[in-house]
């Protein structure tokens, strides 16, 4: 890391903020621009659908309205449409949270209003979430967090020893007793910085999704299941596919197989990879 400026802190708590107004995201141009479909034809359908109208009534009977649109690409519209409204409902719903802690700063503000993707919203949202108290909060409420700005930064001036330089963080009445107790805190706390970056979940996301195993096998101790049931899973008894490779009828079944308690699953990710491409964000 080069320096602790580059990858955005979540700022002290202050006192709470006025929530901005939220412009609406213009549905039929992200429609357009995402789908290339006709802007005329996107309009009408929403319209037509905001009416009550069902995809396979406009199929057959509007197409003179939709501008000849089919049944996939209705029911693309509907999609993404829907899926549009929930994300500008749960932008408004971390806009407000953010800005009761009085943490949402214009740079903050842009970037979740810059965002189309709900993954990407909550990445966003993760280091201001509300949370259960974490190894991290422990260690910042035991003083150790200039400790782990120390490590963060990576500076190569520091003066004297791994042991001198965390001695002034040893206290017993911070329930601290020693260096490798103040040094474990430190690591804690630069650890949820990093996993709480939006850009290296994304990066870590996209080459799992590229590089990753999907894996499944059968649950050997499956006492007491219907057989015909169990057996309806045996291609996965002993499965592995690359994710990038994984049809979704596939991983519908693997995971109604994990629900029903036939099969166990689980990833696999190269290690090496996976950690060089978050290597250029510091």
């Amino acid at each position: 890391m080069t320096s602790a400026e580059t990858t955005p802190r979540k700022p002290p708590a202050r006192a709470a903020q006025p929530v901005p107004p939220l412009p609406g995201i213009n549905r039929a141009a992200v429609l357009e621009e995402e789908l290339k479909l006709p802007r005329a034809g996107i309009e009408r359908t929403l319209e037509l659908l905001a009416e009550g109208a069902t995809i396979p009534f406009l199929a057959r009977y509007r197409k003179e309205q939709t501008g000849g649109l089919d049944e996939v690409q209705l029911q693309a519209i509907k999609t993404r449409s829907e899926e549009l409204a929930e994300l500008e409902s749960r932008r408004k719903t971390i806009v407000e949270s953010i800005a009761s802690q009085g943490m949402l700063t214009d740079e903050l503000l842009g970037r979740l209003l810059g965002t189309l993707s709900k993954t990407e919203l909550e990445d966003l949202y993760l280091p201001y979430k509300p949370k259960r108290r974490t190894k991290a909060m422990i260690a910042r409420e035991r003083g150790l967090e200039p400790l782990a700005d120390l490590l963060w930064e990576q500076t190569d001036t520091l003066t004297g020893t791994r042991e001198s330089v965390a001695a002034a963080f040893v206290s017993e009445e911070k329930e601290v007793p020693d260096v490798e107790a103040a040094w474990q805190g430190a690591r804690d706390i630069v650890a949820e910085r990093v996993s709480e970056q939006a850009e290296i979940r994304a990066t870590l996301r996209a080459q799992a999704l590229e590089q990753g195993v999907q894996r499944s096998a059968v649950v050997e101790d499956d006492k007491g299941a219907d057989l015909n049931e169990r057996l309806k899973y045996k291609d996965y008894f002993e499965f592995e596919e690359p994710v990038a490779k994984l049809p979704s009828h596939r991983i519908l079944a693997l995971r109604r197989g994990e629900k029903e308690g036939h099969l166990r699953i689980h990833s696999r990710w190269i290690a090496t990879p996976l950690s060089d491409g978050c290597v250029g964000t510091w």
